[in-house]
């Protein structure tokens, strides 16, 4: 059964990134619909289309999505991405269904698709959340594969680069220090490039009959303080789906969406009627109202759907982007979000 079409009020501008992209335009789609963060989430969108159009689930359309973000060599997201500042790459994944069902995994090293990890997690525990050694064995155990733990050439390049001018030494900065004291060499909320620190891959989707679910993978901010776990796996911070009014997700600096249960604070809203533009301006709000200064120097994004079908997003700095794929955009349209800044 094919939702009926509805009008989405998705707001472009910004720089160009390479692909297509109009200004002010007024939308209308039908579903089902997959919507990602960033340009390379049309990577994602790519794998979780042919499900989607073929009648399938919104749950296994996420989890593919995101396993293809994890099998493409990527600064942010799978055993490619940079590691931590002790040159360890720690991952971190949950997925959700809109029934309320969902698993996560976090700091979990060596296994290539930590999506599907927390799927297992969901489907075959008592428990959401499983992390670092105990997930890493719980994967193992369900068949997946312990990976070298080997970092690739670009990861190790930029990790000794950052070594070099930060002068960090893994295992003595940290640990030297006297209680209380500050934590020096802070990971970059930018990279060289102007890129965000840290481009983590969340995909949502609608299927045909209407249900939601959704997925976020990352291999969290890179050099950061190793044992360090973001947004990305925390159910209501990075990621929260409900059947009754929609779903969310978000990308950027991990904390500060934790602080204010992000995602689950943008479906609140559009429960309390809010469309999912305004639903995400609003939790960017509560970020920037704690520190305006500091605010401008760092990025969060959200996106988010509706049941209605119906997108939004918001930023807090210009250049977060979302990828969108459905029946009037089968390859794939990247949109830039309103930003506060």
């Amino acid at each position: 059964m094919q939702l009926p079409a509805v009008s989405l009020p998705l707001w472009l501008g910004g720089p160009s990134f390479g692909r297509d992209r109009e200004r002010h335009s007024a939308l209308r789609v039908k579903g089902p619909v997959v919507v990602s963060t960033w340009d390379s989430g049309i990577t994602a969108n790519k794998a979780a289309w042919p499900l989607l159009q073929k009648g399938g689930r919104a749950l296994d359309a996420v989890e593919a999505g995101g396993r293809a973000s994890e099998d493409e060599p990527s600064c942010c997201v799978g055993l490619s991405a940079w590691p931590d500042r002790d040159g360890r790459v720690t991952l971190d994944a949950c997925i959700m269904d809109g029934n309320g069902d969902c698993g996560a995994v976090s700091f979990l090293e060596r296994i290539k698709h930590p999506v599907s990890v927390a799927r297992k997690v969901m489907e075959k525990t008592p428990h959401v959340l499983l992390s670092g050694n105990g997930a890493q064995a719980f994967a193992v155990a369900n068949g997946f594969p312990l990976e070298s733990g080997r970092l690739s050439d670009e990861a190790e390049k930029e990790w000794k680069k950052w070594l070099e001018e930060s002068k960090y030494k893994p295992g003595i900065n940290v640990e030297n220090r006297k209680p209380g004291g500050a934590v020096s060499q802070f990971p970059p909320y930018f990279f060289e490039d102007g890129r965000p620190n840290h481009d983590t891959m969340g995909t949502i989707a609608m299927d045909a009959t209407g249900r939601l679910a959704g997925m976020v993978t990352t291999s969290g901010v890179a050099f950061k303080m190793h044992g360090r776990v973001g947004d990305s796996p925390i159910v209501g911070a990075g990621l929260f789906v409900d059947n009754e009014v929609g779903a969310a997700t978000s990308s950027g600096v991990g904390e500060e969406v934790i602080r204010i249960c992000g995602t689950h604070t943008v479906v609140e809203q559009m429960r309390a009627g809010r469309t999912p533009e305004q639903a995400c301006r609003e939790a960017i709000r509560r970020i920037v109202k704690r520190d305006p200064a500091r605010a401008k120097e760092m990025q969060v994004g959200f996106i988010a759907l509706s049941k209605l079908g119906q997108i939004g997003a918001y930023s807090i700095v210009k250049g977060f982007t979302y990828s969108v794929t459905n029946s009037q955009f089968p390859k794939g349209k990247v949109f830039e979000a309103k930003s506060w800044f």
